[in-house]
Formats: structure tokens, C-alpha cells, sequence
């Protein structure tokens, strides 16, 4: 193989692994939600755990802070007490 060759392989590889990756961050699953909440307006541009509303179509997706429609996976029971830079956490999207 030559050095192009190989380097071509290479990245190819890294490619389909990030793709992979990238398809996995969907949404969060239900095992994973066991003894945790939907948190709304707590999450910062692109960090929401998935799907919410307008502008959002799943995980990674939301566009400004503290979004009022997308939402953060939390421990149950802590939500409205959580205070995120002035921004308090809602149990429902706004």
C-alpha cells in the first residue's frame, strides 16, 4: 500500500466511526431516564438532550442558551430547584 493509500484508508475510517458516533447521540433512551426528569431552560446552546419543540429536533440541536423548549436530563425531584446562571429549571417547556 502507498503512503496516499493508506492515508485515504485512514480517513475513511475515522470518518464512518464519527458517523457512527454522531448517529448514536440520539435520544437519551428510556433505561437511561430511570429516576431522572426533563429539565426545560437549563441547557446551553447545543448541549439539550433531545427532541423538545420548534427549533429543536433532538439531542445537541437546541440554538441559544437556556432555551425555553429543550431540555436537560436530571435527577428526579431536582429540577425546580436547579439555577443555572439566573436560570431557574421547569418541569414543563415554555
Amino acid at each position: 500500500m502507498t503512503r496516499s493509500t493508506l492515508a485515504l484508508a485512514l480517513a475513511g475510517s475515522l470518518g464512518a466511526a464519527l458517523a457512527a458516533s454522531a448517529a448514536a447521540a440520539g435520544p437519551l433512551p428510556a433505561e437511561k431516564m430511570v429516576g431522572m426528569e426533563k429539565c426545560y431552560g437549563i441547557s446551553l446552546a447545543g448541549q439539550n438532550d433531545c427532541a423538545a419543540g420548534p427549533g429543536t429536533t433532538c439531542a445537541g440541536t437546541s440554538t441559544v442558551d437556556y432555551q425555553k423548549n429543550a431540555w436537560k436530563a436530571v435527577p428526579a425531584g431536582t429540577c425546580e430547584t436547579m439555577n443555572v446562571d439566573g436560570h431557574k429549571g421547569m418541569l414543563q417547556p415554555m
